[in-house]
């Protein structure tokens, strides 16, 4: 299978229920992460890497976050004449309310899908974190004439509706599963599928004009028996995203120089907007240590096992430990932080505390100040 033989198509939207508050104002996809990423970056450049050159993103809601930040796509090289990024607002034929449902999404964008010129389709969530080398999972599913072939992660189950656990005969899938599994580590579904085009045209149409759950149930579940449905394991390091605290971790995880090597691969870049601005600046009594710093902050105070977006300020004599602030973030001077999530301009005003844990992390809202 040629990648450029692939339709990508990302729902931006994905489990945003699972990240309030930060997706209030948001899609999950425009979710910023690590220091300068969104969670969108990693999947347009995981197929950007694997050669597929056509894109749609779905955006249901909340999506102007994203808009600013994909533009047209040139970011990731996907601004060309021949196919190229694609983002796809709401659209109903009913009433004008966007949609929640992954099956009406798909069937309201078929006239796009269906005039792309590739053979094949790629469905991606963009709350789970990977980077991938998609050729092996093309081949994969060439080389087991699979009619469907399902990406998967084992661990604990994600706490996440719908979520599919798969039972496996080698390769082979024999059953689906939507039933909760507790704290026993299982295989479950990253939320990847891929198929043919046709097939999955053909299976939309069949549940057009009937009452249906869901992809997972009524594509994926209800044809486990009638479809030969291979299971493709995740390379590498992965996170899904499910809740505040797995965001948390996932950020946190990134302190650990493995695990920043195995996800930021000099092999496959992960591509995002690019902003430009000074290098960071430390002020003489800065104290900075095992922490994620990006361009355009200012320290001067101390900064420890921590992740900074672009233009944060540490002012003199503050403290920041286990905690992640995101862009032009504001903590004055005294000011203690620790196992804190901050969104975008916040400010902490001088001498204010405060303090969650690593098991329940405090979140301060966009734009608020304390």
């Amino acid at each position: 299978m040629m990648p450029k033989n692939v339709l990508g198509l990302v729902y931006s939207n994905s489990f945003d229920g699972a990240l309030n508050p930060l997706t209030a104002r948001r899609t999950m996809g425009s979710v910023p992460f690590g220091g300068r990423y969104r969670l969108i970056d990693f999947e347009l450049s995981n197929l950007v890497n694997s050669g597929v050159t056509k894109v749609g993103v779905f955006a249901n809601l909340n999506f102007r976050s994203l808009m600013d930040h994909i533009g047209s796509g040139r970011s990731w090289d996907l601004s060309r004449k021949v196919d190229g990024l694609v983002l796809l607002p709401p659209f109903s034929a009913v009433g004008g309310e966007a949609l929640h449902d992954s099956i009406d999404t798909l069937s309201r964008n078929m006239e796009f899908i269906a005039r792309s010129k590739q053979e094949y389709v790629l469905l991606m969530y963009s709350n789970f974190v990977c980077n991938m080398d998609l050729t092996k999972l093309f081949d994969f599913h060439t080389e087991k004439n699979a009619d469907v072939t399902i990406v998967y992660a084992h661990g604990k189950k994600p706490a996440l509706d719908p979520m599919l656990t798969l039972t496996r005969d080698g390769d082979r899938i024999t059953d689906l599963s939507l039933q909760k599994t507790g704290d026993a580590e299982v295989d479950y579904s990253a939320n990847m599928v891929l198929m043919s085009k046709a097939l999955m045209q053909r299976l939309v149409a069949d549940c057009e004009g009937m009452h249906h759950q869901g992809f997972e149930q009524d594509i994926l579940q209800a044809n486990v028996g009638r479809l030969n449905m291979f299971a493709y394991k995740a390379e590498n390091k992965n996170f899904t995203i499910d809740s505040m605290q797995s965001f948390f971790d996932a950020n946190m995880a990134l302190l650990d120089r493995d695990v920043r090597r195995d996800l930021f691969s000099a092999e496959r870049p992960v591509y995002t907007k690019v902003r430009n601005d000074m290098p960071v600046v430390y002020g003489l009594e800065a104290d900075a240590g095992n922490s994620l710093i990006a361009d355009g902050c200012v320290i001067e105070g101390t900064v420890k096992n921590s992740v900074l977006f672009r233009g944060v300020r540490v002012a003199k004599g503050a403290v920041v430990e286990n905690s992640i602030l995101m862009q032009d973030a504001y903590v004055g001077e005294d000011a203690r932080l620790n196992c804190v999530i901050m969104d975008k301009n916040t400010v902490v005003t001088p001498k204010k505390t405060l303090s969650g844990d690593k098991s329940y992390p405090l979140f301060v809202g966009k734009e608020i100040t304390i």
